[in-house]
């Protein structure tokens, strides 16, 4: 009798770590961008380390609802407005686009100015100049260079963050310390502290990042022939939930880590020699420069740079996306400009205002202040429609959320409508 040889079943390849990594590590690192880094530098340099336990607080919170906002676009096969546009009323949808525009257009303006000020410090020459050198750059790969070649190049950017790695180890920093403040919070009830403890969660968890991440989930889909919405192939759903929350909890680890890193940096160097009173991001490198040494002021400022170049395309991205599903165009950064003119005008509109926003008397602290009160108002009502659509079955199908993400998508939600009542309340006092 012949042996049969047995037949060798080919198993599947797991996909490597760098192709599960996509919109969450690219939404992560895009959070701490210059305005983000001028908020942490602030807290480091006032508190020193007093703060740094929200960064591990508002971690799982940034992963719940980061992880709600790429389900919504993975399961329905549209972004946050466009699932807005189809089940709730229209001012609802132009309200909350509007603010998510506004806060965005600001953001750019002072992310614009905050890299232009690095630059200038690290090599001199006019910073105005500067300004729209980086907004051109920008708008135009954004719009031109082909959607799969651009995520790849704003994941190579992500290693900018590690700028701030750097500058943790060429300086004194007393570990202990640091860890009693992470384990043994220090609360306080004075109105500056609790200003800074809201600024740093409207900074971690910002409406702009949302609809970026769902956004993307549906780009990431629509480039792969054989991916479908959830709902119309829930076969697919064990892969690509397991995906997206690794993708989801490992960009907000590395976003939370930096911004930590951050804090570290400034409290060990500038609180330890008095100085507590940073505005801006490129004042907080400067003021390193005497103390930590030329080395550590050059990273903190290059950094600025590298994270400032990662987060405009996604801010101005965010409100295009926005935008382009609630007047019903067609958007998306894989769609070639001729076919996609109104969303990719709205790329470059945004980031046109932010530019020339500073070329007039405009403060950009200010201006900066202003975007965060607008993003905190948005984020607790968006956070709360999110939460609302996606446990209704005729929108997510078999998919809605499961009981603990939705435990913690909803404290999140009651977290950051408390941070905008702790900002009125302080605001008056």
């Amino acid at each position: 009798m012949q042996s049969v040889a047995p037949v060798l079943v080919k198993q599947p390849e797991r996909p490597k770590l760098l192709q599960i990594m996509g919109p969450g590590l690219i939404t992560g690192a895009s959070d701490d961008d210059p305005s983000g880094i001028a908020t942490y530098s602030q807290v480091g340099a006032q508190f020193g380390y007093g703060l740094a336990w929200t960064l591990l607080f508002s971690y799982p919170l940034m992963c719940a609802i980061q992880e709600i906002s790429a389900r919504i676009g993975r399961v329905t096969g549209a972004g946050i407005a466009g699932n807005l546009r189809k089940y709730y009323p229209v001012w609802l949808l132009n309200g909350i686009v509007g603010l998510l525009i506004l806060a965005n257009t600001i953001n750019i303006g002072a992310d614009l100015g905050a890299m232009s000020a690095a630059l200038k410090l690290l090599i001199g020459g006019p910073q105005l100049i500067y300004v729209a050198l980086f907004a051109v750059a920008t708008a135009l790969l954004e719009i031109f260079v082909r959607y799969s070649r651009y995520v790849s190049v704003l994941k190579w950017l992500t290693l900018s963050l590690f700028a701030y790695v750097a500058t943790v180890f060429v300086v004194d920093v007393h570990w202990g310390d640091v860890g009693h403040a992470l384990i043994v919070p220090s609360i306080s009830f004075k109105t500056d502290y609790i200003v800074a403890v809201v600024a740093v969660l409207g900074t971690t968890i910002s409406p702009y990042l949302f609809f970026w991440q769902a956004g993307e989930e549906v780009e990431d889909e629509q480039e792969r022939p054989e991916a479908k919405p959830l709902k119309q192939a829930p076969q697919q759903a064990p892969a690509e939930l397991s995906r997206i929350r690794i993708d989801t909890y490992l960009g907000m680890a590395l976003s939370n880590l930096i911004a930590l890193f951050i804090v570290i940096t400034t409290a060990a160097t500038l609180n330890a020699h008095g100085i507590t009173d940073i505005q801006t991001s490129s004042q907080a490198a400067e003021a390193l420069r005497p103390i930590a040494g030329d080395f550590a002021f050059a990273v903190f400022a290059a950094g600025i740079i590298g994270t400032g170049l990662l987060t405009l395309p996604v801010l101005a991205g965010s409100a295009a996306y926005a935008l382009g599903e609630a007047r019903g165009w067609p958007v998306g950064l894989a769609r070639e400009p001729r076919r996609a003119k109104a969303f990719y005008g709205t790329i470059a509109v945004a980031t046109l205002i932010g530019a020339i926003m500073n070329f007039t008397p405009i403060d950009p602290i200010k201006a900066l202040f202003w975007s965060a009160v607008v993003n905190g108002v948005a984020a607790a009502p968006i956070m709360a429609m999110m939460m609302i659509l996606t446990m209704r079955s005729d929108i997510m199908g078999g998919f809605t959320l499961p009981r603990p993400l939705q435990a913690i998508g909803w404290l999140a939600t009651v977290v950051m409508g408390l941070t905008i009542v702790a900002m009125i309340v302080t605001s008056l006092w």
